[in-house]
Parts: C-alpha cells; sequence; structure tokens
C-alpha cells in the first residue's frame, strides 16, 4: 500500500533526472514531506503536447491530483479511494486496464511512509477488543539517497457540469502501482525494529530503476505482456527504513522535520 510519501525535489532537478522535454513554471508544487490522497503532486509522463503541430509523444513534468478518477466515472467522488492499483491484476481492472496500456506515468518522491500496530494494540485486536490502535510511521527511502520512482498510471475525467472553456473542465488524476514488500533484509535497518520491508506492511510501492524509466514512460509500447514484465520488483537490497516521529501521522503537519529519524520508536512494535 502507498498512503502517504515525501516528494521535496524541485521541478528543475526533476526535468533533469528524468530528461523531461517540457513543464508549465505555473505547475510548480511546493516541497511536500507528507503527501496525501488528494494533493496534487508531480508526474512524469510522455504524450503529444495540446495543439502542437508536431504531434509525437513529448517527456513532460505535469501536476496531476493524486487519486485516480476513470474516464468512464459519472462523479470524481471515488478518486479519493483509487490511490494505489495492485501490480498482480492492474491490467484486469476496469478503472486502471485502459490506462495501464497507454497512460503510464512516473510518480517521483523521496521515500513513503508506512505505519506499524503497537504491539499492546495488536494484542487487544488479536482478542477483539475494540480500541484506536497506537502506530509507529517508518519512512522507507533507497539507501543511495536516489529518488524514488513509483510506477503509476494517469487518467483524464471530463467534468459535464462546466462548460469547455472551464479551466477545471478537465481533470488529470493518478495512481500508485503497488506490489508485494520485500522479504529479504533491508539494504539499512534500523537498530530497533522491521528487518524486512514486508515486516511494516505486505504491500509497497513499485519503484521503478532508471533502466525501466524510457520503456515505462513510452506510450508505443501496449503490449500487455511485455508491460506486465516492466512491473517485475526491483532488485532486492535497495531500501532502508527508519522509525519517524508521530506527527506525521496528522497531514496538516508538514515539513523537513517530518523525515528525521528516531533513535527509538515512539511506540513499541515488538520485531
Amino acid at each position: 500500500m502507498c498512503g502517504r510519501y515525501a516528494a521535496s525535489r524541485r521541478p528543475e532537478d526533476l526535468t533533469g533526472l528524468f530528461a523531461v522535454e517540457k513543464w508549465e513554471p505555473t505547475e510548480t508544487l511546493e516541497p511536500d514531506w507528507n503527501v496525501a490522497p488528494t494533493k496534487e503532486v508531480y508526474a512524469v509522463m510522455e504524450r503529444p503536447v495540446k495543439d502542437a503541430e508536431d504531434q509525437r509523444p513529448v517527456r513532460q513534468l505535469r501536476a496531476l491530483k493524486w487519486g485516480l478518477v476513470p474516464s468512464w466515472a459519472k462523479s470524481p467522488e471515488g478518486g479519493a479511494r483509487m490511490i494505489n492499483a495492485r501490480a498482480e491484476t492492474v491490467h484486469e481492472k476496469p478503472s486502471f486496464r485502459r490506462p495501464f496500456v497507454s497512460r503510464r506515468c512516473i510518480l517521483p518522491a523521496d521515500g513513503y511512509y508506512e505505519w506499524v500496530t503497537g504491539a499492546d494494540e495488536r494484542q487487544l485486536e488479536e482478542k477483539g477488543k475494540r480500541k484506536r490502535p497506537r502506530k509507529q510511521p517508518y519512512f522507507v527511502t533507497p539507501a543511495d539517497g536516489s529518488v524514488f520512482a513509483m510506477a503509476g498510471l494517469y487518467e483524464f475525467w471530463r467534468d459535464r457540469t462546466l462548460p469547455d472553456d472551464h479551466p477545471q473542465a478537465w481533470w488529470v488524476t493518478c495512481s500508485v502501482i503497488t506490489t508485494e514488500a520485500e522479504t529479504s533484509p533491508l539494504a539499512v535497518a534500523p537498530a530497533e525494529g522491521p528487518a524486512a520491508l514486508a515486516d511494516i506492511h505486505p504491500r509497497m510501492p513499485l519503484m521503478l530503476t532508471p533502466d525501466r524509466w524510457d520503456d515505462w514512460l513510452d506510450p508505443s509500447r501496449t503490449d500487455i505482456g511485455e508491460l506486465k514484465a516492466l512491473l517485475e520488483p526491483p532488485p532486492n537490497g535497495l531500501m532502508r527504513a527508519y522509525p519517524v516521529a508521530t506527527t506525521v501521522s496528522n497531514v496538516r503537519n508538514n515539513g523537513p522535520e517530518l523525515l528525521e529519524e528516531l533513535a527509538a520508536p515512539e511506540v513499541s512494535t515488538l520485531f
């Protein structure tokens, strides 16, 4: 699962990193250390530029809303629930199968957050007692400090209640593709805590290594079998995870301090 992530890189850094040919300064986003569903996020995509004479695909950096709204949806209300698409079934699901074939993107991030239920609360849950669990957040990021390039999909939705020339007549939304979390040891594991990503959560965002970026973004690639091959998880041992303050659990909190590593978890999870 991916329900929250950090994205603090500047657009000028992303355009160079991903060889972007076009981006509009009007779409510049502020650094965000607590990206939540329905927020605007950066996405790298390849598609023709609207109204351009040359309709070749152009690599672009765009600001999209996180939470995919299918083109056939009657309203955008379900978008907040479409933040993730499972790699195993993305080619089959009605909401994702068309974007998977023709509208793929990369969502650049610093890393993502995941929460582990505290040991005491987990025992109460197992006994069937109702109590809002305390959870310890962890930040997962590439161990070498490189960009966390999440595989994504994007889609267009037309708001039929608005005229064609209205600036909000078209919505462009996106979803993060997830895969099974790694069970192999982390490249850098906390002294007290999870030894593998699967210890934190059974799912994780699918990170694309640089050798797959061009193929993933290429809209001329439409063969389902070839595209599914690009969804293979990256090599093991690329990630690190560490505990961060529980303040990240409140979406109103935002700032680089959310990424600061704690010496020990605030909530005991008894790994």
